[in-house]
């Protein structure tokens, strides 16, 4: 008997899937992270848990984006042998028409990322297709679907290598993710793929992602399997690191790692390691030919009872009459609720800035004495001043910040470190740059009380705006002497760690 798969069912069941991880995150992720949050002893790090929960379920609550950056759709079918698409259309083409739906829903429109002719032109599709398909023939009469919602920060940090097959694992884990540094916005998952070819072992590790957290339970029952006991000595070691939740320095840098293997050549070794980051999304679901598949709404008394408050710590900040005084007394670790107006951009504006300041021209708005945030805003809706907001990654940036800083800009907001050639300039020009949490996106909006486009109209979401912020939180990451926290907390962490199991090894 052959099952009919009807189009339209398909195309619903992918924009409602969407759209459901969009804002609800996975619940084994919500458990762990609850666990982690009261297990933390580093205040920074338990800060910036505590706003990833709270806006978690604010998110939850309004149906809007964990983050700003609403990814790039991978899409994992299992189709049933028995299974036929009732469709003119290719597989590839129904699916992005589901993609297509979910991105552009009006109660709940989501960031469009994608861009055609990534090596020239890089122009934006504008609905965010097409999705990265992966299919597999089974036998079966029906379709199993896994959609996800992959943000660009923690794709950037995938790593691959062709271990010799003498070489260690865990030596290269543990080598590679101090380099990854925070723009994967920990905690989160590190998903690694073992064996095949250099190809099948990076589509092992995106796969091995779609799996529930359960490293709690495989540490309570016990490993079953060389594969588990892998997997728990790479938690361990991992988090004795002491990178913490967005490299603040703390207990939690990963929350589970997953892992697959796949029969290799003699001659080889193939390993990826993907992280997912603190919005990690992805749902399951399944098609028997019986109508649209939709997902359960999780119960809000799900979500532990954290709440984020503004530390009493925190230093108001008038952005509107800062001086460079005031920026180099800032110290590292210090908690800031910036207030006033703040210019955005990212990656595209700044490169058309260095183009303009190359030809002679004049910028359309001054940067002397103010200060830009590294965002990339998704559409407002319903009354909204503007959708999710959360940072994006500041290194990206690294390459222009001398030239930002040369035209009057006194201070940077973004997420993650800061690289070298950035640092040398913050320090040189006694300028700052500061964090805010990857994984607030919704929080960080409602601290926006207005925003307009102030340039480059034509970049879309990469346009420089102007915002006025009330009390949006951040950390000091870098001073004005060059001292980075990215730097200096996980080192301090890594010891308090290491004295720690020391400890508990002589007791």
């Amino acid at each position: 008997m052959t099952t009919t798969i009807r189009e339209a069912d398909l195309i619903e069941s992918v924009a409602d899937a969407l759209q459901y991880i969009s804002y609800y995150h996975p619940m084994d992720y919500i458990r762990a992270l609850g666990a982690a949050y009261e297990a933390e002893v580093s205040p920074a790090a338990k800060d910036a848990i505590a706003q990833i929960l709270t806006n978690s379920r604010m998110c939850a609550e309004g149906h809007r984006p964990i983050c700003q950056d609403t990814g790039i759709v991978t899409v994992f079918v299992k189709w049933g042998q028995d299974c036929r698409l009732q469709s003119d259309r290719s597989l590839q083409e129904v699916i992005d028409e589901g993609v297509r739906r979910a991105y552009l829903h009006p109660d709940n429109r989501l960031r469009a990322s994608i861009l055609r002719d990534p090596a020239f032109s890089r122009v934006n599709t504008k609905d965010n297709t097409p999705s990265v398909l992966h299919v597999e023939m089974v036998p079966g009469h029906h379709v199993e679907v896994i959609v996800a919602a992959k943000g660009g920060g923690s794709e950037n940090k995938s790593k691959f290598k062709m271990l010799n097959p003498s070489d260690s694992i865990v030596d290269w884990v543990l080598e590679t993710v101090p380099q990854m540094g925070a723009g994967w916005c920990p905690p989160g998952m590190l998903g690694i793929g073992i064996g095949g070819t250099a190809e099948k072992a990076m589509l092992l590790a995106k796969e091995s992602l779609m799996g529930d957290i359960d490293m709690a339970q495989l540490k309570a029952r016990g490993p079953a399997n060389k594969i588990e006991e892998l997997r728990i000595e790479i938690f361990d070691k991992v988090n004795a690191l002491g990178i913490g939740a967005q490299g603040l320095g703390g207990l939690s840098t990963i929350l589970d790692v997953k892992i697959m293997d796949w029969p290799t050549h003699a001659a080889s070794k193939p390993i990826a390691m993907i992280p997912n980051c603190a919005a990690t999304r992805h749902a399951h679901f399944h098609l028997d030919g019986s109508g649209p598949a939709y997902l359960e709404p999780p119960s809000l008394d799900e979500w532990p009872k954290v709440q984020w408050t503004p530390s009493k710590e925190a230093i108001r900040v008038d952005l509107d009459t800062l001086t460079p005084e005031i920026v180099a007394s800032w110290k590292p670790g210090a908690r800031l609720l910036l207030n006033g107006k703040m210019l955005t951009g990212r990656d595209a504006a700044h490169k058309r800035i260095q183009d303009m300041l190359s030809r002679g021209e004049e910028l359309p708005v001054e940067f002397k004495g103010r200060v830009i945030y590294y965002v990339g805003p998704v559409d407002p809706v319903q009354g909204e001043v503007v959708g999710p907001a959360g940072p994006t990654t500041a290194t990206r940036m690294d390459k222009f910040t001398r030239m930002m800083l040369e035209q009057g800009l006194l201070a940077m907001v973004g997420k993650a470190e800061r690289g070298p050639i950035a640092i040398e300039a913050i320090r040189d020009h006694k300028a700052a740059y500061l964090m805010a949490v990857g994984g607030a996106a919704y929080l960080v909006a409602r601290a926006i009380k207005a925003s307009k486009v102030v340039g480059f109209e034509d970049l879309g979401m990469e346009a420089i705006y102007e915002f006025d912020v009330k009390d949006m939180p951040v950390t000091v990451a870098v001073d004005a002497t060059g001292e980075s926290v990215h730097h200096t907390a996980p080192l301090v962490w890594r010891e308090k760690i290491a004295r720690e199991r020391l400890l508990e090894n002589v007791v």
